[in-house]
């Protein structure tokens, strides 16, 4: 706390590549999303500025323990092995797991029984909890790993999968963007999950401050506002 006040600025590490809660503009290349808005109204409340740290998936705690963001705000879901190397916020919203299928493959799979099958391959974003999903609920479909800037549903345009996992907020943007994706099982999601800002775990009082920012927002209607704004 004491230190983003010093330099006048948070340092907010964001991968860009999951709308609508981190994305860059086509045109001018900046930032936008929920979790953009966010981070500027951190800044603003705090009279601070704020600065975008470009980070990818993989690398996000990495990044934190090397001191090169204050805070990850790109639309985290909370899971144990994250939360054993990095510190969480209180949620500001959740989440849960939908696959997505081409348009031709709508009717393919029936359940999420017919995922777990030999011969269908699964693809995931490096780094993320739909790997770790796949990995644990999803054994014995083949689980194909998609390294940042790629991305998972890009994979999947391309025929090299036959699903992608995503969450249901990102399916509700690729779906409306892509009509050639289909998210399956929208009225049975899997492994309902909370959201939230993560930060170094060793900083107990950045992270009381931002609870307690968190707290103040949330009873004054912005995540509301926001998650009207964005779709969520």
């Amino acid at each position: 706390l004491a230190a983003v006040q010093a330099a006048g600025r948070i340092r907010v590490g964001t991968t860009g590549d999951f709308s609508p809660l981190t994305f860059r503009d086509p045109a001018s290349r900046d930032y936008r999303g929920h979790q953009i808005d966010c981070a500027q109204q951190l800044a603003r409340d705090m009279n601070l500025r704020v600065e975008f740290v470009a980070t990818d998936w993989r690398t996000l705690i990495n990044g934190l323990m090397a001191d090169q963001f204050d805070v990850v705000m790109t639309g985290t879901s909370i899971s144990i092995p994250r939360a054993m190397a990095a510190a969480f916020t209180i949620p500001w919203g959740r989440t849960g797991f939908i696959p997505l299928v081409r348009r031709r493959d709508a009717t393919k799979f029936a359940n999420w029984d017919a995922l777990n099958t030999r011969g269908v391959t699964i693809g995931t974003t490096l780094g993320t909890t739909m790997e770790q999903f796949v990995q644990q609920a999803l054994p014995n479909a083949t689980l194909r790993r998609v390294e940042s800037p790629a991305r998972d549903w890009q994979e999947l345009l391309g025929g090299r999968v036959d699903a992608a996992m995503t969450s249901v907020i990102e399916a509700a943007h690729l779906t409306r963007e892509y009509p050639d994706l289909v998210a399956i099982f929208r009225d049975a999601p899997r492994n309902p999950i909370p959201m939230a800002f993560m930060t170094q775990p060793n900083d107990a009082v950045w992270l009381r401050f931002l609870d307690t920012w968190m707290t103040l927002r949330l009873e004054s209607g912005f995540f509301t506002e926001m998650a009207r704004k964005w779709g969520l």
